[in-house]
């Protein structure tokens, strides 16, 4: 039995070396015995990766075998007067939109990415449209909001990834979207209700996130604060 010169280890009768502080061993009354095997892997070994087709493959059987279960199960056994499988339909379609492209295609372009999920939340809105008999309210009103919410999502994601921003402007840069945001839902909400634009909670939303922004703006562009800022709150 041997240890270790340098940090008193117990040494394994194959060891060259120690392996926790990596000193030689050089003993030799009990040279390293090399007849038996090692307690760990000499060499380093990874696990390959997934393929990504592979990955597809599994997630599309996954929806659709969902999907058409639970169709089947609303058209043959469980008949009710509304569409509920359309809800899981719709579910596994928006899925599907989110995960499946990004892994055909790495390199696909950001504003492209948002605008598939974009169009993805607008797919599932259109099937509950569709089992509710409300395709009034989703061309009016539902679609309006979510193409409303999608371009300012893709305008948010190229500010934010077309140049290296600090979380500060990071958090001002959304602060102020989700402002725009709100606004724009009381805009669509109030046309879809009375026909005419009438600000009101939207407008105190949108004070709120200036006043948020003002100061966040101050730190930025105040070295002092910024470093401050940066300390206090590891940013």
């Amino acid at each position: 039995m041997s240890y270790c010169v340098n940090c008193g280890v117990e040494l394994h009768p194959t060891a060259k070396s120690c392996p926790l502080c990596h000193t030689p061993v050089v003993n030799p009354r009990h040279p390293s015995d090399e007849q038996i095997p090692p307690p760990f892997p000499s060499h380093r070994e990874e696990v390959p990766p997934v393929d990504r087709r592979e990955l597809v493959l599994l997630y599309t059987v996954l929806l659709l075998s969902v999907s058409l279960c639970c169709g089947l199960l609303n058209l043959l056994f469980l008949r009710t007067q509304r569409a509920w499988s359309l809800y899981v339909i719709g579910a596994a379609v928006t899925l599907w939109l989110w995960f499946v492209p990004p892994l055909l295609h790495r390199s696909l372009h950001l504003w492209l990415r948002l605008a598939l999920d974009t169009c993805a939340v607008g797919v599932y809105l259109l099937l509950i449209s569709i089992d509710l008999h409300g395709w009034d309210w989703y061309l009016q009103l539902a679609l309006p909001i979510i193409l409303s919410g999608g371009l300012l999502t893709i305008l948010l994601g190229l500010l934010l990834r077309g140049h290296h921003r600090s979380i500060l402007t990071s958090i001002t840069l959304i602060i102020g979207a989700l402002g725009l945001f709100t606004l724009s839902i009381e805009y669509w909400v109030d046309r879809w209700l009375f026909g005419t634009f009438t600000p009101g909670w939207s407008v105190v939303v949108l004070v709120i996130c200036a006043a948020i922004i003002v100061p966040l703006i101050v730190i930025r562009r105040t070295p002092g604060l910024r470093e401050e800022a940066r300390r206090r709150f590891h940013l």
